[in-house]
């Protein structure tokens, strides 16, 4: 947990239950005007259950394999979460349904995953590609994992895991970290930075995903 002036920010993770619990007790301690989370529309409308998660109708706006990798996206999560009993996004809800308690507002401050995947198949390269599927394959025939600590599922990473991971994306996948990393951050920085200096008394708690927390403080304390 962080904090930069009147926002706190708190890196979670999706299927962790420790995170579910942090996130209400900093909403509840910090009793905010406002707090915003690492969701757009359309994912917030399926987490909360006002409509299915994915949507065939998405298919022409993503196309088909954009469709389809946000449906892997999604599967993986819900197996993850079943292994530690967590429902993927359960933090998430948990700060919306929190946010309520304290009455404060809802921001949602992600881009839109239909352009997200969209400007990912468009940027991914075919080395990239290539080295996707072997990677895939010597996971399988090696088993030896390319960042070698082991954390637990249910935890939130360590800040130095969570550096490892994400240069060894940044290395081997630079689309991949440029469009749903760098530039997600820049985002999400750029409606948390109009959400401030439009309420500049306000108090913001922020719940993203662990991964964005370094990128987003750097561009919101310069």
């Amino acid at each position: 947990m962080y904090d930069i002036g009147n926002l706190t920010l708190i890196g979670s993770s999706h299927i962790s239950p420790k995170s579910v619990k942090e996130v209400r007790e900093v909403i509840l301690e910090k009793q905010p005007n406002f707090v915003a989370i690492e969701l757009d529309k359309g994912r917030f409308l399926g987490l909360m259950g006002k409509q299915s998660k994915l949507q065939f109708s998405q298919i022409r706006r993503m196309g088909v394999k954009g469709f389809l990798f946000a449906l892997f996206g999604s599967w993986l999560e819900e197996k993850l979460g079943k292994i530690v009993k967590t429902k993927p996004g359960a933090e998430m809800k948990s700060a919306v349904l929190t946010a309520a308690k304290v009455n404060a507002k809802v921001a949602l401050i992600d881009q839109n995953i239909d352009i997200t995947i969209k400007r990912l198949f468009k940027a991914i390269t075919w080395r990239e590609k290539f080295r996707f599927i072997g990677d895939i394959i010597k996971g399988f025939i090696s088993r030896k994992p390319q960042i070698d600590i082991k954390f637990d599922l249910r935890e939130v990473p360590s800040e130095e895991i969570i550096e490892q991971m994400i240069s060894l994306i940044k290395d081997r996948y630079p689309s991949v970290y440029k469009v749903l990393i760098d530039e997600r951050n820049k985002y999400m920085a750029k409606k948390l930075q109009i959400l401030m200096k439009q309420n500049p008394d306000a108090k913001i708690v922020v719940v993203v995903g662990a991964g964005h927390i370094k990128g987003m403080r750097e561009i919101l304390e310069h």
